[in-house]
Formats: structure tokens, C-alpha cells, sequence
């Protein structure tokens, strides 16, 4: 299945924006990332790290809104093009910031980015529902889920190389600003899909657009849990991403190659867990992966824990290979990559759930209510883990904090979805 939809025009271009937009914009991030750790230097940077994950989230929150009504008021394929042409601009501020080694411009672009991500959001898996069958939906969402993770892992290792590098800003600005026009090329070949609500007023004031899609979503007994469900895999997601480069630089003592392996393994477990969560959910989505995924990030997060808690204080930065032949390396890798199958196997098949329920007419303005509640969790656990480390709160308590959380969600996530998920079908 997977192949029979990279190669339709139904599929494939949305595939393709989505890679390429987040490609740009994880560039940006973790390269700003390994800025501020490694070549500025700057003080408090573990914290600004993870404040640079929640900047890139908090316009999910107050745009959702806006960009879910605008994809079922008018065609999801024309929105799609004129978001991924502004963020050509976007770029060119990006592009501007690394070429003067401004904190501050990155940041800005970061917020920008995030803008044009959160409009986007409600298309992207808006359009899956109407292009794809309900047992294409789970393949659907874990390609859409790989190309960001794919995009994600690139832009990592991109942007670690080009933090390191001095005297490649010009190469670095083209890049920014090739991924960007590709992403708007992209879109252009997206098919139609018409108007779903076109009667439809667009309330273009991001605060009551917001609550009201809520509201909305409120009412959807089922769905209201699925977005909660969703979300609680984001606010994890995000954490762990952010926690990742300080743990493998001031626990581990590694250089940037380290900081890069922890998130390349990361990013290859979403995929094969989003590839095994798809081939469980060849009739429909199999919410039975759903608590067995929760389980296992929690046992991944309470070893990486307990990983933290024992290691001795690094005396000496270490690369890559030393890193991964190491027992204790070794160990945290594979920690890391269970923690991300897991991961795979949740979230596909509880967000596949929510766009096969959803009202038809609806089906965009469901997906951006469910990116507000994961705006939410995100950007507030970021910024509660960010407090916590400001405050010196060190890297054992907040991933012990991850994996004691997430055991309690399991048990609230089968008394909520129990039906569904004794009634769902591989």
C-alpha cells in the first residue's frame, strides 16, 4: 500500500510539501540548537533549546483556528499554495539569521515558520480523508508521519553540519531558501478538492476562532478524547526532542556527532513503528497498538532515567563510534529507539481514528481543534520542563517525570477508549 500511494497524484504531492516544510524548518531548529550549544556558547542554553521547541509550537494554539476554516471554506489545494508562498520570506529571514549568527533573527523565523505550519496543518490531514479510502488512512498518515520524522532526522544532521562549519552562510541561505520553493512547487500539483463547508464564514479573529473549534470539538464525545489522546503523544514527543542534545553533551560529554546519533535513532523508530502501526491496520485503524505503545514509552523513559542517574560525571567529550560501542551507549541508543517505535505505534492509529470519525464536512476544522490541544500540551510541558531546568532541575527527574506520567495516561486512555478499542479491528 505504501508504494501504490507515493506513486499517486493523491498522495504523493502532499507527501512531498510536508517533507520539504519540515525539512526547513527542523533545519532551522536544531541548527539553532547546536548554535547556541556549541558554537555560542551561550548561557542558559539547555533551557533556550527547549524554549526554541515551544516558540516553533505556540502558533499552533492561536491559528488552528483560522487555518481549519479557511481549508474547508475554500479549496485545500489553493490554500496549500498560497501558505508554502509565503514562506518563501520566511526563509530569507532564516537564511539572514545564520549568515549573522542572530539568535534573535532564528527565533523570529522559528515563530514564522511555526505560523505557516499551523495554517497548514488542518490541510495536510484534512486532504487525506478526502482523497484516501478509511483503510488507506492509517498508510496515509504513517508516510505523512515518516516525512516529517524523515524531514526531522535530515534536518538534524544538516543542521549540526552546518553549525560546525564557518564560512558556509551563503550555502546555508540558498538551502533555506531551495527547500521553501520546492515545498511551494510541490503544493502546486496538489489535486482539488473543493469546498467542503462553503457557506462557511471565516472568523479571521485567532482568539474566538480558537475557542470556538474547542467547542466544537467538545461536543464530539469521541473525538474530544481522540484529540486528548493525540496530544498527550506530542507533549511527549516534544519533551524528548528537546531533552535529547543537552543529555548526549553535558551527561554523556559528546561532541555534536553524539547529540546527532541520539536524534537519527530517534527518528528511525517513529518510522518503523508508524510502518509496523500501518501493516496492524489493514481493515481499519487497530487502537489495540494504542495502550501496548503507551506502556513501552514509559518503560524506555524510566531506563533512560535510571541510565542518567547512575552514569559518572563526563570528564572528557566523546565522539560518535566511542559513544555507540560503549554498553552504557549502546543501551541509551536502543532506549531511545524503543521509545520512538513505541511512539509510531501510538499515534498512528489513534489520530487515523479521529479523521475517519470526524464529519465530513468537518474533517479540517477536527484536525485543527486537535492541533490546538496538541499546541497546548506542547507548548506547556516545554515550557514547564524549560522552568524546570532553569531552575536546575537536572535530566534524571525529567525523564523520570516522562516515564512515571505516561503509565498513569495508560490507564486513562482504556478507561476512556475502552470500547473502541475492544471493538477495533487489525
Amino acid at each position: 500500500m505504501f508504494s501504490a500511494l507515493m506513486t499517486t497524484k493523491r498522495f504523493a504531492p502532499v507527501f512531498w510539501v510536508q517533507f520539504f516544510s519540515a525539512l526547513n524548518d527542523n533545519f532551522v531548529k536544531n541548527a539553532l540548537a547546536f548554535l547556541i550549544l556549541y558554537k555560542l556558547q551561550v548561557e542558559g542554553g539547555a533551557s533556550l533549546v527547549t524554549l526554541a521547541a515551544a516558540i516553533l509550537i505556540a502558533p499552533f494554539f492561536f491559528l488552528s483556528g483560522v487555518g481549519g476554516q479557511l481549508a474547508d471554506r475554500f479549496d485545500k489545494s489553493t490554500v496549500a499554495q498560497k501558505i508554502k508562498l509565503a514562506e518563501i520570506p520566511v526563509a530569507l529571514i532564516a537564511a539572514t539569521g545564520f549568515a549573522l549568527d542572530s539568535v534573535p533573527l532564528l527565533f523570529g523565523s522559528l515563530f514564522l515558520y511555526g505560523c505557516g505550519a499551523a495554517l497548514f496543518g488542518p490541510i495536510k490531514y484534512g486532504i487525506l480523508p478526502v482523497h484516501l479510502e478509511e483503510r488507506e488512512l492509517s498508510a496515509g498518515n504513517a508516510l505523512v508521519e515518516g516525512a516529517t520524522f524523515l524531514a526531522i532526522l535530515l534536518g538534524t544532521l544538516l543542521g549540526g553540519l552546518a553549525a560546525a562549519q564557518s564560512g558556509a552562510s551563503l550555502m546555508i541561505a540558498g538551502g533555506i531558501v531551495g527547500l521553501a520553493a520546492l515545498g511551494w512547487l510541490s503544493s502546486r500539483y496538489i489535486p482539488l478538492t473543493g469546498s467542503a463547508a462553503p457557506n462557511l464564514v471565516v472568523n479571521k479573529n485567532p482568539l474566538v476562532s480558537t475557542i470556538e473549534l474547542v467547542r466544537d470539538l467538545k461536543s464530539y464525545d469521541r473525538l474530544w478524547v481522540g484529540g486528548l489522546i493525540t496530544s498527550w503523544f506530542w507533549a511527549v514527543g516534544i519533551v524528548s526532542l528537546s531533552l535529547l542534545p543537552t543529555m548526549m553533551k553535558d551527561v554523556i560529554g559528546g561532541d555534536e556527532g553524539v547529540a546527532t546519533s541520539g536524534l537519527l535513532v530517534f527518528t528511525i523508530g517513529i518510522a518503523i513503528g508508524s510502518a509496523i502501526a500501518a501493516a496492524a491496520s489493514k481493515k481499519g485503524p487497530n487502537l489495540k497498538l494504542v495502550p501496548i505503545g503507551a506502556l513501552l514509552m514509559s518503560l524506555f523513559a524510566l531506563d533512560i532515567s535510571y541510565i542518567t542517574a547512575t552514569l559518572p560525571a563526563a570528564t572528557e567529550t566523546i565522539d560518535a563510534w566511542t559513544f555507540a560501542t560503549t554498553l552504557t551507549g549502546a543501551r541509551m541508543l536502543f532506549d531511545l529507539t524503543g521509545l520512538a517505535v513505541a511512539g509510531g505505534l501510538y499515534i498512528v492509529p489513534a489520530f487515523a481514528s479521529v479523521q475517519a470519525w470526524a464529519p465530513d464536512n468537518k474533517k479540517s476544522r477536527i484536525v485543527a481543534a486537535c492541533n490546538v490541544l496538541n499546541a497546548f500540551f506542547m507548548t506547556t510541558a516545554s515550557l514547564a520542563f524549560a522552568f524546570l531546568q532553569s531552575q536546575g532541575v537536572g535530566l534524571t527527574p525529567l525523564w523520570l517525570t516522562i516515564g512515571a506520567s505516561n503509565l498513569i495516561a495508560i490507564g486513562l486512555i482504556i478507561y476512556a477508549w475502552g470500547p473502541e478499542i475492544r471493538s477495533s479491528q487489525s
